[in-house]
């Protein structure tokens, strides 16, 4: 497990433990390095790059480049080979998290070299904290990565079963037809063309009066985009299209391991968008659960519909706070890269309250406008609403306008489109599956007052 790749501060294993020295790129810190490892950088042309990792008997030297990634220390964890370690300037709680997270590694369809260099924390140091986070952040990366064929409705209800089970959370899911005979028609028209079954999962865990906070995550296990089919570049990735749910979950773990007080509801539409006869179609019009009738204008556009159903049934107990986690729109990827989330909140005190949180604890997202002017772009002539704006433009910010319709009355509501993978490597960040903007969210829910 990554997670043991902190240790607790031990005085007698960090007076042994092997020193790391941060070195800045063209900066003087090499001067605080023991004289034979400086010389060793010289001779070696050692200048402090990011990642660069550079050891000796005498300790080893860390290129921190110009110091603003606050995970470089994972460049250490993945290069050094097996023994106790030790940051000669100390470890934060993002460095602690980032040695943790050089241990990351998904092995479970092929043995992977797990590094075993071990930080030995500086007295005082949060490490629990930071175990709890990188097995979140590794949980998400985890169910994104495993493929579709794995990672179907049944092995998500799974894996949401096991943690709702794992924290004492009630558990129910409603599936199949039954979503049809409860309103819940357009996570079944999504889902039902897939040979496994769609589906609704439900958990609640916290005391019964406490601040309601419900987590809505978009499962779409594999999205083919329909009979709006997608390209083969486009379907290669849809086994992360259920990104949103795995970031749902992950947050809901911490939540729950952190005992932080609330009356947690964590809904997960679970759904396949497949391809057969019975697939549902270009100009279909269905009733949602809320009532609202929808035209649909795109197959593909196939998240905002099942979301749209778990909303509906979400804002029924009127929470204080409801999120959507989705991997939504290729509009957020164009507006901002892979790395830059943007999120959608008309409530000002919880969009300042998540900026400081994602600056605080490094993990960035973007606030984008739910400008209701373009709300014009999802009308219908023959339904409530269409499902697909007409043309290319504000795509993320008419998908967020969409699900608004869905939204709770009198409470906070916020949408964060993810793209739940990293297309490039970065230390401690493998291509692959990642958690997004939850770390950022559990900071602001460890004190943001709900009423």
């Amino acid at each position: 497990m990554i997670v043991d790749l902190l240790i607790d501060f031990d005085a007698a294993r960090a007076k042994t433990a092997i020193p790391v020295y941060a070195i800045r790129e063209r900066s003087s810190d090499l001067d605080e390095a023991p004289a034979a490892l400086a010389g060793l950088a010289r001779r070696n042309n050692f200048s402090g790059e990011a990642g660069a990792v550079l050891a000796d008997g005498n300790g080893v030297l860390l290129g921190v480049g110009d110091a603003d990634d606050p995970f470089i220390c994972a460049a250490a964890a993945e290069k050094l080979p097996e023994g106790d370690y030790r940051l000669e300037t100390g470890a934060d709680g993002l460095s602690l998290l980032g040695w943790a997270l050089g241990g990351y590694r998904f092995d479970r369809y092929k043995e992977a070299r797990r590094p075993a260099a071990r930080l030995v924390a500086a007295h005082g140091a949060d490490v629990a904290g930071a175990r709890k986070i990188a097995a979140a952040v590794a949980f998400a990366r985890d169910l994104v990565n495993t493929p579709a064929g794995d990672m179907d409705p049944d092995a998500l209800e799974n894996e949401a079963r096991r943690l709702a089970d794992a924290f004492g959370a009630r558990i129910s899911v409603t599936r199949g037809g039954t979503l049809l005979d409860e309103g819940f028609n357009l996570i079944h028209a999504v889902g039902r063309a897939a040979a496994v079954a769609p589906r609704l999962i439900d958990f609640v865990w916290g005391r019964e009066d406490a601040p309601k906070l419900t987590l809505v995550g978009k499962g779409v296990c594999f999205d083919s985009g329909g009979l709006d089919i997608k390209g083969a570049q486009g379907m290669a990735l849809m086994k992360k299209d259920m990104g949103g749910a795995a970031n749902a979950l992950a947050l809901a773990r911490l939540i729950m391991e952190e005992k932080l007080d609330y009356r947690l509801r964590v809904l997960i539409p679970a759904v396949e968008n497949a391809i057969s006869g019975d697939a549902f179609r270009p100009g279909d019009i269905l009733k949602s659960r809320k009532g609202l009738t929808v035209e649909i204008g795109n197959t593909d556009a196939e998240g905002r519909l099942i979301l749209a159903d778990a909303m509906s049934l979400g804002a029924d107990e009127n929470p204080q706070c409801m999120l959507t986690l989705a991997t939504l729109t290729g509009a957020a990827r164009v507006a901002l890269g892979p790395d830059l989330p943007p999120f959608y909140c008309d409530d000002e005190n919880f969009v300042s309250a998540v900026l400081q949180a994602a600056s605080d604890v490094a993990d960035p997202v973007w606030r984008m406008p739910l400008w209701k002017p373009y709300s014009a772009m999802l009308s219908s002539p023959l339904a409530d609403i269409n499902n697909a704006g007409a043309g290319s433009f504000a795509g993320s910010v008419t998908a967020a306008l969409f699900l608004k319709r869905f939204a709770p009355d009198n409470a906070i509501w916020g949408h964060f489109d993810i793209y739940a993978w990293r297309p490039k490597a970065a230390p401690g960040r493998p291509i692959g599956g990642e958690a997004q903007a939850i770390r950022a969210l559990f900071e602001t829910f460890k004190s943001f007052p709900l009423r």
